[in-house]
């Protein structure tokens, strides 16, 4: 059986990641590709390494043109989808790799984003821990089976969730006082031209952003690290930085070392967790990915320590912003909602050197 897709938002960063996954896949075919002031032009023109797809023209992106299709992605900046989204009648699953479906909290929504609010779509981190009423675990691509309107994360969020839920929900770390420090590439924010973003303002150098709790990811990230049942309401000091490579994340989070928790109990929590995860990978004792390790890969790689001195646990994780970050994590949660298998279509293996 096979899947008809649409892309809407297909020139930018992001809807050339999704169809590039997307053209492997064994049962998407990729009918539509939409744009905005691109319309009208060959899609190979604003993505020409996508040789495989030199056949589609970029359409105007509109519900009419949308509808009608089993699977649409949503990659448009922040605050355009949700109008879209509402008015769609006729889609079996639609996944925004934007932010307008993302947060439960209209009172968070306001603060760190502008426009109306449309309310929450099911979280598209399968790997994500959440805890249930009776204290028992279990993961979010439970939420995802059968989905038909489902969020894709922000690719910083992600990371850190991925990376602190497991203390969280373990009882091994303390939610409060947490710390992340993201290097990260300028491809997470988007195609359009930016000063700041042009390779003289970036080569060369670590260029800091969105600091002193200003990021919009934050209360994504509280409310994943709420939902893996952190006892106390989480608190982050989340600080990104700018540098000289086109995609990528290279996050260090740390978190104070609960009370009675011992190293061995911290270890244990992380590999329970992603154990037999096919794309969230905790590496050995001593070990630490690289962002190189990752890249085009729809994976996750993680390296944990205790600093005994300090009191607190450090995880470094690695993973591709536009892969694992972004479409991977639209990709594994649309295979998740349509009963197939979530790693189809989805490479582990990175590229290198």
């Amino acid at each position: 059986m096979s899947f008809s897709v649409a892309v809407a938002g297909a020139s930018g960063y992001a809807g050339g990641e999704l169809l590039r996954l997307l053209a492997g896949h064994p049962e998407f075919e990729i009918r539509t590709v939409t744009g905005h002031s691109s319309a009208g032009d060959p899609l190979i023109e604003h993505q020409p390494h996508l040789r495989s797809l030199s056949h589609l023209t970029l359409e105007a992106t509109t519900p009419e043109r949308l509808d009608g299709h089993d699977l649409v992605f949503f990659a448009l900046p922040h605050g355009a989808s949700g109008e879209l989204t509402a008015q769609l009648g006729n889609v079996s699953v639609a996944v925004d790799c934007g932010a307008d479906h993302r947060l439960r909290s209209g009172d968070d929504w306001a603060v760190f984003y502008d426009g109306e609010h449309h309310g929450a779509w099911a979280y598209g981190v399968p790997e994500l821990l959440v805890k249930q009423p009776d204290g028992s675990i279990r993961k979010q691509r439970e939420a995802l089976r059968g989905a038909a309107r489902i969020a894709a994360p922000g690719c910083n969020a992600s990371t850190v969730e991925l990376s602190l839920a497991p203390g969280v929900a373990a009882g091994v770390i303390e939610p409060t006082d947490l710390v992340s420090v993201l290097a990260v590439g300028p491809s997470g924010a988007g195609k359009a031209a930016k000063t700041h973003l042009l390779g003289a303002e970036l080569m060369g150098t670590a260029n800091p952003y969105a600091v002193g709790g200003t990021h919009r990811h934050i209360p994504e990230i509280r409310q994943g690290l709420r939902d893996a049942g952190a006892i106390e309401d989480p608190t982050i000091s989340f600080t990104p930085v700018l540098v000289p490579m086109s995609r990528g994340i290279l996050a260090t989070s740390t978190a104070r070392l609960a009370a009675g928790a011992t190293a061995t109990q911290v270890r244990e929590a992380w590999e329970a967790a992603y154990a037999d995860e096919p794309f969230v990978h905790l590496l050995t004792a001593g070990r630490f990915p690289r962002t190189a390790d990752a890249l085009g890969a729809n994976t996750c790689l993680m390296g944990l320590a205790v600093d005994e001195a300090a009191g607190r646990v450090v995880v470094v994780a690695a993973l591709d912003n536009l892969a694992k970050g972004t479409a991977g994590a639209a990709i594994q949660s649309a295979n998740i909602a349509l009963g197939l298998d979530e790693t189809l279509g989805l490479p582990v293996n990175g590229v290198a050197p």
